[in-house]
């Protein structure tokens, strides 16, 4: 993340849906949690990826989670066409500015995509990852 406010929205979403939020343990994101959880009066679900993403999306993979990027990709799923999670699921959200490494999305199930009709080419990371979630979630 790029910008701290949109970990904070996203700990908000992930709590209102049910949801953890996975994070690198890294400075950036701790600072990024501290200012941005709103939460404070609970114990939102977060889980610390360590030792690197790699090894953790692995470590995801092999207990059976479903993978799903959000990602401007030509074969993904529009977002309208996204069925609710029935299985255990990990949904990745790139940087702001270079997104999903390519390397990390050919190991993915799925990817799925947010049609834009406007003239904007994408949404604030927080914002579209919250529609994916709350579309996951069945409450959308």
């Amino acid at each position: 993340m790029a910008y701290e406010a949109n970990l904070g929205t996203l700990l908000r979403t992930c709590d209102a849906v049910g949801a953890c939020l996975a994070v690198p343990r890294t400075p950036h994101c701790r600072e990024a949690l501290r200012i941005g959880d709103t939460l404070r009066n609970r114990r939102p679900c977060i889980h610390w990826v360590t030792p690197s993403k790699e090894r953790w999306l692995d470590d995801q993979r092999s207990a059976g989670r479903r993978l799903l990027a959000l990602e401007l990709a030509e074969d993904a799923t529009p977002l309208a066409r996204l069925a609710p999670a029935r299985t255990s699921s990990v949904l990745l959200l790139g940087h702001e500015h270079s997104g999903i490494p390519d390397a990390v999305l050919v190991g993915v199930d799925e990817c799925v995509a947010i049609p834009m009709i406007g003239w904007g080419a994408s949404l604030n990371v927080a914002v579209a990852g919250s529609l994916v979630a709350y579309r996951l979630a069945g409450l959308s």
